[in-house]
């Protein structure tokens, strides 16, 4: 999965897509995991490293990352691709 490239995040945690006009908020994993999607990490790197930067179990973190690009998805803030 990409991240679109206008898509505008902060370490505060407000993501701004420019083509919608719309504005949403995100917890610091979701912002880490969309910086790293914006720099072209895939999805098992992005799984190791937030499995090894935070005490949460590999299965439960690959079922809540699936959620999270769907998620993304849904905002029209990623494209169509994984």
């Amino acid at each position: 999965m990409k991240l679109l490239n206008n898509v505008a995040t902060s370490s505060s945690g407000f993501v701004f897509n420019p083509m919608t006009g719309e504005a949403f908020s995100s917890n610091p994993v979701g912002i880490e995991i969309m910086e790293a999607l914006k720099a072209g990490h895939s999805e098992k790197e992005i799984i190791e490293k937030i499995t090894s930067r935070y005490e949460v179990d590999t299965l439960i973190f690959e079922k809540d990352l699936s959620d999270f690009y769907r998620m993304l998805k849904s905002y029209n803030l990623s494209n169509d691709g994984e």
